[in-house]
């Protein structure tokens, strides 16, 4: 029977154990699949609460989506609606306004929550 993950050495056999499911061949809806299921989402909480991941900063996400989509530097300041604003953004010299946010959000699909995060 699971049980919750509370200890280093029981998310240590949880791991173990998904990985060992993982090697199987299981069908949808077996208990193994369903077994492998409740497993990763006691792993996935576990992990989210021992092991938190801080959110990118806004300027970093930004560059790294762009680099991700294959975009210039050019097709930002399109975004944004004017060349001398990316580079202001950029920069850091200027802050996203929340117009800019919805737009991010919208074209390059950066989470708003990172968009928004004080930099």
């Amino acid at each position: 029977m699971l049980k919750p993950i509370k200890t280093e050495e029981q998310y240590d056999a949880a791991l173990a154990r998904a990985y060992e499911l993982m090697q199987k061949d299981t069908k949808e809806g077996s208990a193994l699949s369903d077994e492998l299921e409740i497993l990763s989402i006691l792993i996935k909480e576990y992990e989210a609460f021992h092991y938190p991941i801080a959110s990118p900063n806004p300027l970093e996400a930004i560059k790294f989506r762009l680099d991700q989509m294959n975009m210039s530097e050019k097709e930002l300041g399109d975004i944004l609606g004017h060349r001398s604003r990316k580079s202001e953004i950029l920069s850091g010299k200027r802050k996203l306004s929340l117009a800019m946010i919805r737009k991010l959000n919208e074209v390059l699909h950066i989470p708003a929550e990172v968009l928004i995060q004080a930099y």
